[in-house]
Parts: structure tokens; sequence; C-alpha cells
């Protein structure tokens, strides 16, 4: 919907049934408004706005599986969001990540003709570069609780989501502006920098170990020397990392 006129492609994701069909029953009186799909939990989300492209989502916050907030961490390029959700305290939240609205439910049909118009005003507005897109990391970020440390990963790998406990992680490999997750045999590509992800794990349970590596103490079975001033770290599957010399004292205030 970049014109005048234009019709706007939405989609609506949202677990419980009856609110999807309000939303849309609400949304018919809106004659530029083509709903082209629903979801009702966030896997769905992330296939569907990946194949279709809607303009705009309206976007529930609590979800199972995945979060709201996780299913805009995988999203590139994103479209305009407005959330909609029966909790108050993701307000503020949803605007660090440049959510257009938030609707607090139960709303009514003046509430979300508001919503409307200033996604409209969104879209039709060109972006901005001095107001540049949140990047995942800062999704991610924004999305916990102040204090809280990162609980698990997500990550789009093509059509599929996984979802990896950070207590499943063997260790984290730097490739280039991406991220390997190693877990239980796998390893998966996440479009982060090791220094983003890096700085959402607990210091107490994961160590840089090197610029390349970053390991959970848990996992390190011993060092050993290599060479003058080099270690590597032995993890308890018989893994070798190399451990650099700040990496290493990094460990011996830890181990």
């Amino acid at each position: 919907m970049a014109a005048d006129g234009a019709r706007c492609r939405v989609l609506l994701v949202d677990d419980e049934a009856p609110a999807r069909a309000l939303l849309r029953e609400y949304l018919v009186a809106h004659t530029d408004i083509d709903v082209v799909g629903e979801c009702a939990n966030g896997f769905e989300a992330v296939k569907r706005i990946a194949e279709s492209a809607p303009d705009l989502v309206f976007l529930d916050v609590q979800m199972p599986k995945l979060d709201g907030f996780e299913v805009l961490e995988l999203l590139d390029p994103r479209p305009v969001v407005v959330f909609c959700t029966a909790y108050d305290e993701y307000a503020l939240k949803a605007f660090e990540v440049h959510a257009v609205d938030y609707l607090l439910k139960p709303f009514g049909r003046e509430r979300l003709a508001e919503a409307l118009d200033r996604a409209r005003a969104r879209l039709a507005a060109p972006s901005s570069p001095s107001v540049p897109a949140p990047t995942a990391a800062a999704i991610a970020a924004t999305a916990r609780p102040q204090g809280q440390w990162l609980e698990r990963v997500v990550i789009k790998d093509g059509p599929s989501v996984h979802v990896v406990s950070v207590d499943k992680l063997d260790y984290l490999e730097a490739q280039d502006d991406y991220v390997a997750i190693h877990t239980e045999g796998k390893a998966w590509l996440k479009h982060q920098t090791l220094a983003e992800l890096a700085d959402q794990l607990d210091p107490q349970r994961f160590v840089r170990v090197h610029r390349s590596y970053v390991v959970p103490v848990e996992r390190i079975a011993r060092l050993e020397l290599y060479a003058k001033d080099s270690r590597v770290a032995i993890l308890h599957d018989g893994r070798q990392l190399p451990v650099s010399r700040a990496g290493h004292a990094r460990l011996k205030e830890l181990m």
C-alpha cells in the first residue's frame, strides 16, 4: 500500500481463533483491506510472512512455540506491525521495535480504525534513513525483562524455524556475519554476529574463549597447553577449540 488508493494486504496472527474471527469481522468495514491469511502460532507466521509478504501484520505477543517478538526477530524484511495483546506490559517494548500501534484487548472498531490509519500513514511514507530498523539482536534484547539473560535462541533455516534452549548449546562459532549454533551434534547458521549473541548470554555461564568461539563453561572438560602461551579447550565430547590469551584470563575467573 505505497500510494493513495492502493490496497493493504493484511495477515492475522493470534493463537485464539475467536480473536482472529473478531478482528476479521472488524476489518470487513475497511474496503481497502484484504485479509490474506491467518496464523495460529509463531512458526506459521514466520513461514506465511516469508511466502506472502503482507503489508501489515496484526501480531499477538504471547503465543505458543514463538512469541511475537521472536517472530519479528526472524523476519527480514519486516512488514508493518500492529501488536494485539491482552497484556499492557509489552507496550513500550513494542514501540521500541517500531510497531506502528499497540492494541490492548478487548478493543473496539474505533480503536482499530485508529491503528489502521497509523498503518496507512507508515506504509505511504518513504522509509527514513535517519531512523534505522532495529536489528534482530535489538529485538531479542527488547523482548526480555531487564536483567534477564537469553534463555533460548531462535533460528530460521529456510522454511523451518528451530528453537534451541541455551542449556543445549555446545558452543557458538563466528562465521562472518553469521553465528554457527552447535547443539547436540547439529549446527545451524543464524544471521547475527557472535558479539551480538554473546552479549545476550549469562557471562557466568558462557565465555568467549577466542574471537571466533563462545563456550558454556560446563561443556569444558579441561584446558591443555598447545604451544607457548597457546591453549586449547577440550570439550566433554572431545572437540578441541582454541583459547586466546584473553579467553584464558576470562576462563580462570570462572573455573
